[in-house]
């Protein structure tokens, strides 16, 4: 294209040039013509030379595009130096994107993500730019984030319990005055508080951080009868 755009101009200056000449023939004198002919030969001949040199020029580069390696062999050489091929840099594009999109709909548990994450971490593809920002960035910033609330817990009651007792488990809430927590989770199970039996299935809730600060001071307040 380079050619073809530098051959219409050469044509086009000597075209306008001729036409100027014997435009202006009558009023030049024979010397002054040969002067311009002279002229516009050696321009020619410059030109004659860029042309050339551009032609050149094209040929080296095209002698050099034909010696690169294909767009495809570089990135295969790319994955082979993370010890991989396309078919498993594709499958680890699929775990990084559903990976992301669990992260961010918070599809717990939160332990299980991290885990997917670090999996992903200790893969030498994941050093690949086209994963390291989201792998080593992005996906750890988007757990770091994400704050997520202890799961119920369900306890079996054994012979001897009572829910002042389960309440008090350092497992549960350490604090037997959350009894009634417990209480109001089980209605379904429990018709007396006072009456609880082996081998029931409670369900343990989570407190919000008010209740328990109420059954703290419950705690902290409470002063037991005198002994008698």
């Amino acid at each position: 294209m380079k050619l073809k755009y530098m051959f219409s101009i050469v044509l086009a200056f000597l075209f306008l040039s001729n036409i100027s000449i014997f435009a202006q023939a009558k009023e030049m004198t024979f010397e002054q013509w040969q002067a311009e002919m002279n002229g516009l030969k050696a321009r020619k001949e410059t030109l004659q030379k860029e042309v050339n040199v551009l032609k050149t020029d094209v040929d080296n580069l095209k002698k050099q595009l034909a010696a690169l390696p294909s767009f495809d062999d570089c990135k295969d050489e790319l994955y082979a130096a993370v010890g991989s091929k396309k078919s498993g840099v594709d499958d680890f594009r699929k775990a990084v994107t559903e990976l992301e999109g669990k992260i961010r709909r918070k599809e717990g548990p939160k332990a299980d993500r991290q885990a997917d994450l670090s999996a992903l971490q200790l893969n030498k593809i994941s050093a690949l730019p086209e994963f390291f920002e989201k792998v080593h960035v992005t996906l750890p910033a988007l757990l770091a984030e994400w704050i997520e609330a202890p799961r119920d817990i369900t306890y079996t009651v054994v012979r001897g319990d009572h829910l002042w007792g389960i309440a008090r488990k350092k497992e549960h809430y350490g604090n037997p005055f959350a009894w009634p927590k417990i209480y109001q989770a089980n209605r379904d199970k429990i018709k007396n508080p006072d009456l609880i039996f082996p081998k029931q299935e409670f369900r343990v809730p989570n407190l919000t951080q008010d209740e328990k600060d109420r059954y703290d001071r419950l705690r902290r307040n409470f002063k037991p009868a005198p002994v008698q």
